[in-house]
């Protein structure tokens, strides 16, 4: 069998969980926990550094499970976490998270290389020692080199560099801390509670010690850089992950244990090598050091690599020719592409950070952006159980309480580490985000995230309501109105009195009517009204629903509106339909259809429009008579609602009330006590009681008072509707736009 093929068996059966779980554990138990656990004991105390491993991991495992759960969403390929975010979550939600991602990689490569060069601490401590009395005082005489070394081994050989590391170093360290776990106790020989708490006399606050130690927590995904290499991704990295996370968990609290009974709390803060002093030679230590530096270094160097070789690949930099330079892959070796320039690349910002050489700024930036790296995808995993979108389909699923844990701990640390880094970072992934955005049209965002958490959320209520819901209460009436019109692009009245209604106390849906039969073609039609009038819609900032209807007749688009659900969980209680004063086309189906409505428990309206279009928005007039007294209250409601929009807020309204006049006093009397019962802001010298005479038709007395009217309410019978057809409707030139109210039952205005 030829060579290449049996190398590329080998590649097809790949590996399982253990190489995941062990370069995670590697990298969260190795170089940075030796240098600064100790610290970190020795500013708190044994019990407050528990405490610490506590708020760290009450991040680390729910990141560490979300990464899992969208790590099985779909097939894991190159760019590491960031690639697995953005096909899961979309681009635009992606690269703001990878571009801090990236940073922190690159921040933290630089800092396992300065830890490897404290490994030859002893070094030169013998050489100042020595006859030759060299003083070494600048550490980057060893890193720098170091870097180097590893740059061109990762560009020769790729992240076979990791495998071979990982074989030296899992039996190192093994070795290592076995012999120092094992070795006896030099300070305390017996755990007292007076010395749990014990620390140095000037320690650095909790969040303090937290900035500087949270790097140590944050590899737990470091196996990721296996992800191309496993037999069974969807199995091995959640079980990698996760349980390279919880074993870190516990074996932080035995070093933790371990540290506090073999130094006092000032010698865990000065000496950084604490752990080598206490083990027997004391050489394993430093070589532990040295070997999970360079393997963490490595790897964090790669995913750093090969995340900003995605977000070259996404063309979400500035320059095209950057990109393509950036997201090219060297494919001379199938097995083992590699993104090249992209190393070359992040080699410089390394080694600017290397040439920077201050760990305990660095520490601190990177708790920051591991944090909103970490909140964001806790945060997204959280919403995406709410969501409930059927491309979402991990074999892996957290619970969203743990991912809610994680997010919210994340926002509590950053707040309490940096404020104002936090907030500038945070502010330039918003930037991003948006920026983004713009030109990635047609990739998913926060948006649709949202918006698929609002759906479910709406459903929810939707059915929670329907359960729960009762007779309303006559007081607690609110209108919930249904607008049937053909004529949507020739006057706009309709639309606008429902914006009116539903800008705050009431809701409005909108149906454009098609007449005819669903076809391609209609059904095509009612696509694009429905387009134009969503833009409409946005451009007025209503919160009207929008729908279309292809319907052979009113009629029965009438009989389907009436059995429509209410789109806010209240059913509908008023149907509206509308015509043009100067040509009532239509007005004829509208008298034919009333009583349709009446059979009904809903409410009828009838808007006429006029030229004036609801003039200056400044008088509503309402006409009360005794033949149609029930229909007041919902005439005044109405009244009362439309003043509740912006537009009518200077707006005032007029009563007018034709009766006989030996009622005239009781009924003013009447209507005073409705109105102040109600509460409604109507002053009395806007009740005007006119007599009703046998020889004055009573359209002739509305057209001479409220011809300045903006809007004129007037109450009709449905028997008059029966009788007299569209003539109701007519005879009212004299004024400007009028409503027709006719209500199946009086409201109640307290």
């Amino acid at each position: 069998m030829p060579v290449s093929h049996t190398r590329l068996l080998k590649q097809k059966h790949g590996f399982g969980s253990l190489p995941v779980f062990f370069l995670s554990l590697c990298t969260l138990q190795g170089a940075l926990m030796i240098l600064w656990l100790g610290h970190a004991v020795g500013n708190l105390g044994m019990v407050a550094a528990i405490g610490m491993v506590a708020v760290a991991h009450a991040i680390t495992i729910p990141t560490a499970m979300a990464f899992s759960e969208i790590a099985t969403n779909q097939k894991v390929e190159g760019g590491g976490e960031y690639f697995i975010i953005s096909r899961s979550f979309g681009i635009t939600v992606g690269v703001p998270i990878g571009i801090t991602l990236y940073m922190a990689q690159t921040i933290l490569t630089a800092l396992y290389l300065i830890a490897f060069s404290r490994a030859f601490q002893p070094f030169f401590d013998y050489l100042l020692a020595s006859p030759l009395s060299i003083y070494v005082y600048d550490y980057r005489v060893a890193s720098i080199p170091a870097f180097l070394l590893l740059t061109l081994l990762l560009l020769r050989f790729g992240s076979e560099i990791l495998i071979k590391l990982l074989y030296l170093a899992v039996p190192l360290m093994v070795f290592g801390y076995g012999l120092f776990l094992g070795s006896p106790p030099t300070h305390r020989e017996e755990l007292l509670l007076s010395d749990l708490t014990q620390h140095v006399e000037q320690p650095l606050s909790f969040f303090g010690v937290l900035a500087l130690s949270f790097p140590m927590f944050g590899g737990m995904t470091a196996g990721l850089g296996f992800s191309k290499k496993l037999r069974e991704p969807r199995r091995s990295l959640p079980r990698g992950i996760i349980g390279a996370a919880i074993a870190g968990f516990f074996t932080y609290i035995i070093f933790i244990f371990k540290l506090h009974m073999i130094a006092s709390p000032d010698e865990l803060v000065q000496n950084p090598l604490v752990m080598a002093d206490n083990t027997p030679f004391g050489i394993e230590i430093i070589i532990v050091l040295g070997v999970a530096s360079l393997l963490s270094a490595a790897g964090s160097f790669l995913m750093a690599s090969r995340t900003l070789q995605a977000l070259a690949a996404d063309r979400v930099l500035p320059n095209l020719a950057w990109d393509r330079w950036l997201s090219r892959m060297n494919r001379d070796d199938v097995n083992n592409p590699l993104p090249i320039h992209a190393i070359q690349a992040t080699a410089v910002l390394v080694l600017i950070a290397l040439i920077y050489d201050n760990m305990p700024y660095m520490l601190e930036a990177v708790s920051v952006l591991l944090c909103l790296t970490f909140g964001s995808i806790c945060l997204i995993s959280f919403l995406e159980h709410f969501a409930a979108d059927p491309a979402y389909r991990p074999v892996f699923r957290t619970r969203w309480y743990i991912s809610l844990t994680g997010a919210v701990s994340c926002v509590i640390v950053m707040i309490n580490i940096n404020l104002r880094f936090s907030l500038l970072v945070l502010v330039l992934m918003i930037f991003t985000y948006l920026l983004v955005s713009r030109y990635q049209h047609r990739k998913q965002g926060l948006s649709a995230i949202f918006q698929g958490v609002i759906f479910q959320l709406s459903r929810t209520l939707q059915i929670f309501l329907q359960k729960v819901r009762k007779e309303p209460e006559a007081e607690h009436w609110r209108p919930s109105i249904i607008c049937i019109s053909t004529h949507s692009f020739d006057r706009v009245s309709g639309f606008q009195f429902l914006r009116w209604i539903s800008y705050k106390y009431g809701f409005g849906t909108y149906i454009h009517l098609i007449e005819g039969y669903l076809s391609k073609e209609t059904h095509r039609q009612s696509k694009e009204c429905y387009k134009q009038l969503i833009q409409i819609s946005d451009a007025t900032h209503s919160n009207v629903y929008i729908d279309t209807l292809v319907s052979p007749s009113a009629t029965s688009a009438i009989s389907q509106v009436i059995q429509l659900p209410g789109i806010s969980g209240k059913e509908n209680n008023v149907i509206m339909f509308e015509f043009s004063k100067a040509n009532p086309e239509g007005l004829e189906n509208i008298a034919a259809n009333f009583q349709l409505v009446r059979a009904t428990d809903f409410d009828a309206i009838v808007l006429g429009s006029s030229d004036r279009n609801f003039g200056y928005h400044s008088e509503i007039d309402i006409w009360i008579t005794s033949n149609d007294y029930e229909n007041a209250t919902l005439m005044i409601l109405l009244g009362y609602i439309i003043l509740g929009h912006p537009e009518w807020s200077n707006a005032s309204i007029k009563i007018f009330a034709i009766y006989p006049e030996d009622e005239l006093v009781e009924q003013k009397q009447n209507l005073m006590e409705l109105i102040n019962s109600g509460r409604l802001p109507i002053s009395p010298s806007n009740i005007e009681l006119i007599p009703q005479k046998e020889n004055v038709d009573t359209k002739t007395i509305i057209n001479q008072k409220s011809k300045r009217a903006d809007l004129t309410i007037i109450g009709v019978r449905s028997e008059a509707v029966k009788h007299s057809g569209e003539a109701v409707f007519m005879g009212y030139d004299g004024i400007g736009d009028v409503l027709f109210v006719n209500t199946k039952t009086m409201k109640s205005l307290r």
